[in-house]
């Protein structure tokens, strides 16, 4: 695996106190490239993904129609198998990426849907949880057209749990990128010390003045008050606080812990409270992934292509090394550092 280490001069030179860094704008994934998935077993999930398709411009050719009754946590590989080969076959060579509108199933078995849904499932990861991940081909790959280039077609699923909170989530997607304002990425070091793993690879403090983004750090457990977030990276099993920050328009906030992926689970707090706090998207694993940075969003990777313009499907996934038990979530377009039209 080719080392990290290697692209925090590349940060360590934009994110400077007043950088004018240049950076060029790369190209985000388009509406006629992604494919909305829709449950007809749910009404919430046929309000939602009509809702988002009109929204965001999908051509009605590229949206799928599958039936998941009763909403099950978990589904088995066989029947993944067959719900992935079900959407697949209605999908076209321009395809770059699936939007599953639901909230469960997140889980086929130890692996997350998304995980096994574009890397392909894998069953030695559930005989030992803790063991290291597969490494994923797209991790801080260059790549605009995942499909084209690799043969993976990213995906994410959209949380229907409220109909009325989740129009607010493709709102805050949509109307992301049409002026850069001043933010903030907010990163860290928590008193959990094993879930600070990823914490050496936290952007240094200062400033990219081409994107107004300013990148702080802060040795503590909470962050309170705080109004101009567009990244939140943390370590902790709960985050406090949350009603109290105001996050931007396409923000991206994720906490490493165990079993945020878990969306309906009660034990960790779930990564949906990301998106009700008002993020645009985000991350949790689905099975017990022990601290390796490389099953969690690297910091340093995620900043790096969220400013050069990629949406927040491709800068997520960019950013996980080992992604089979990490379950992205949220508005896959939303892309807030995009190249605007002259």
């Amino acid at each position: 695996m080719r080392s990290i280490r290697r692209f925090l001069p590349f940060l360590m030179l934009a994110v400077s106190a007043g950088a004018h860094a240049q950076f060029t704008s790369a190209p985000s994934l388009q509406p006629a490239q992604l494919a909305v998935v829709i449950n007809d077993a749910e009404p919430n999930s046929v309000k939602i993904g009509e809702y988002y398709r009109k929204r965001r411009g999908i051509p009605e050719a590229n949206v799928v129609h599958v039936s998941i009754p009763d909403k099950p946590h978990e589904i088995s590989f066989e029947r993944f198998q067959e719900l992935r080969e079900e959407i697949d076959s209605h999908l076209g060579p321009d395809i770059q990426a699936v939007l599953m509108v639901w909230t469960a199933p997140y889980r086929v078995e130890c692996n997350s849907i998304t995980g096994a849904y574009t890397l392909g499932f894998d069953p030695s990861q559930c005989a030992k949880t803790c063991a290291s991940g597969r490494s994923s081909p797209y991790f801080n790959s260059s790549s605009t057209r995942p499909y084209t280039d690799l043969k993976l077609r990213l995906s994410m699923l959209l949380p229907t749990e409220s109909v009325s909170e989740a129009r607010a989530l493709i709102d805050r997607g949509a109307s992301a990128g049409f002026r850069v304002v001043p933010a903030t990425a907010y990163y860290l070091v928590t008193s959990e010390k094993a879930r600070n793993s990823r914490a050496g690879f936290f952007p240094p403090p200062g400033r990219i003045e081409s994107r107004k983004l300013s990148t702080k750090t802060i040795q503590g457990d909470v962050l309170e008050g705080a109004k101009d977030v567009m990244i939140y990276e943390t370590g902790m099993a709960q985050v406090d606080k949350l009603n109290t920050l105001h996050f931007l328009p396409g923000a991206l906030a994720d906490h490493l812990t165990s079993l945020g992926g878990d969306l309906l689970g009660e034990g960790q707090m779930s990564s949906l409270r990301w998106l009700e706090a008002g993020a645009t998207a985000s991350y949790g694993s689905v099975s017990e992934p022990c601290n390796y940075w490389q099953k969690f969003p690297n910091p340093t990777v995620l900043l790096k292509h969220y400013v050069q313009g990629n949406s927040a499907i491709e800068a997520y996934w960019k950013s996980v090394a080992w992604p089979t038990q990490g379950l992205f979530i949220g508005e896959p377009l939303a892309a807030p550092y995009r190249k605007r039209p002259r």
